[in-house]
């Protein structure tokens, strides 16, 4: 049975509006993207990109950054929170809780 410590991070990004048939799976460094339209596919991926390199410039990895730190990242590229009072259909992340 795997310990805590082995437990790796990941970004998971899930898209429901796929209307083509099509099965989009993205794997990446600390991401794993799944469904959507073609184009909400790609801005998931981008976001996740986008997100690796901001944790590479700050020197940390998702397994050793704080939840801040993680809200920081993705306010600055644009991943908004979902309020937790009311459900939002607007593309945003919830917010991690630890």
């Amino acid at each position: 049975m795997a310990g805590k410590n082995n437990i790796k991070k990941t970004l998971l990004g899930l898209g429901f509006d796929c209307d083509d048939g099509r099965k989009r799976i993205t794997v990446g460094d600390n991401f794993r993207l799944y469904g959507g339209s073609k184009m909400t596919h790609e801005v998931m991926k981008e976001k996740a990109v986008k997100f690796n390199e901001h944790l590479k410039k700050r020197g940390r990895t998702l397994d050793n950054v704080s939840v801040e730190e993680v809200v920081e990242i993705a306010d600055k590229i644009g991943l908004k929170p979902i309020n937790e009072n009311k459900e939002a259909n607007d593309g945003g992340s919830k917010r991690i809780k630890e």
